[in-house]
């Protein structure tokens, strides 16, 4: 495919999943606007994002001397646990050894090198750059190693066929009016209408989209509708903790979903959910997160409403069959560095129509 779209990029990847690795400081050896809006979001998160700052004479001599002193400092000013340096096509282009740098710098802080550059068509190649130096060093197992790799194929094949990926360009689009979604899945719920609602959500995005299931419940709590949310125990260690966090967030508020997958697990549930689908065989379905994930011949005869954080997403659910998307805007920044499940427009929505305003 040949992509005129804005495609996701392979340094920023790589940043997410040193993060994912509990990386507490991460070096972007390069200029330092590289990837300048998603370092700072980041640092939201807690992962301090720093920067060698390149400039054209480093372009011409190299710059290891500099990464060299900026690794010294880190660990002098941050005391980390666990650092990454992360390449840029800066130091692609002029061939700077990471590993040897960080063997310079003479740090004791286990310290990961991920050679990545933007070049690359699928960001997936970031996500693979951070673990396999993370898999030599021990912080990851070879079977997990291996899992990721399963997971991220799945992923890109679900984008390729269904997802942003599927054309060379979507035009974007905010979806579905929200308060028209709500007022039909509302309607639906008290009709009496047999339901389920599934959580298919990427990582740290379960923090806003468990709250649209918690918003359904909250509007109809005594209505045949079954909760779903990929949420079981496994993954890189903050993915876990993420998972850990929103499940007791469901449950204290009321809400035992039954758990099928893991948050890094959407690419690769569809089937799954899709089986679950046919078991329950409901009249309606609300499906949040990843939904493009679930193959459209599960759902055929199923009134789905569906709600996604992707602009270029709402034309492929369209397509499948979905009879309303809605996008949750900026979903993404909104759950960065949260540690509990926050209010979605959408949810925030729900609830005020089953209040009658």
């Amino acid at each position: 495919m040949d992509y005129i779209q804005p495609r996701p990029s392979s340094i920023v990847a790589a940043l997410y999943t040193a993060r994912d690795l509990e990386v507490e400081v991460a070096i972007l050896h390069g200029p330092s606007g590289c990837s300048f809006k998603h370092a700072r979001l980041l640092e939201e998160d807690g992962m301090r994002v720093l920067t060698t700052s390149l400039a054209d004479n480093e372009f011409i001599f190299g710059g290891q001397a500099v990464l060299e002193r900026v690794l010294k400092g880190a660990e002098k000013d941050f005391h980390p646990k666990r650092m990454a340096v992360v390449g840029t096509c800066v130091s692609m282009i002029i061939g700077e050894d990471l590993q040897a740098a960080i063997e310079g710098s003479g740090v004791a802080t286990p310290t990961i090198a991920i050679d990545i550059h933007a070049g690359f068509r699928e960001n997936i190649q970031g996500v693979l750059a951070a673990l396999e130096p993370a898999a030599a060093i021990g912080w990851i197992s070879a079977d997990e190693l291996e899992r990721q790799r399963r997971l991220l194929a799945a992923a890109n094949e679900v984008e390729r066929l269904r997802g942003a990926a599927s054309r060379s360009y979507i035009e974007p689009s905010r979806g579905d009016l929200k308060h028209v979604a709500a007022r039909r899945l509302i309607d639906l719920a008290q009709e009496g209408k047999r339901g389920v609602a599934i959580m298919n959500a990427k990582k740290e995005t379960a923090y806003m989209f468990a709250d649209e299931l918690l918003a359904l419940h909250d509007a109809c709590p005594n209505t045949e509708i079954t909760y779903i949310a990929n949420l079981e125990d496994r993954g890189l260690p903050k993915v876990r903790a993420d998972a850990a966090r929103v499940l007791q967030g469901m449950r204290e508020a009321g809400l035992e979903p039954k758990l099928l997958g893991a948050l890094d697990e959407y690419g690769a549930n569809g089937d799954a959910i899709g089986e679950l689908i046919r078991e329950i065989e409901p009249d309606f379905a609300l499906i949040v997160g990843v939904p493009h994930a679930v193959p459209p011949e599960y759902t055929e005869g199923v009134e789905v409403i569906s709600v996604t954080n992707g602009p270029r997403q709402v034309a492929p659910l369209r397509e499948m069959g979905h009879a309303a998307v809605v996008v949750e805007v900026d979903l993404h920044p909104k759950t960065l560095g949260v540690r509990s499940i926050v209010e979605s427009e959408f949810g925030a929505v729900v609830r005020s129509i089953a209040r009658g305003e």
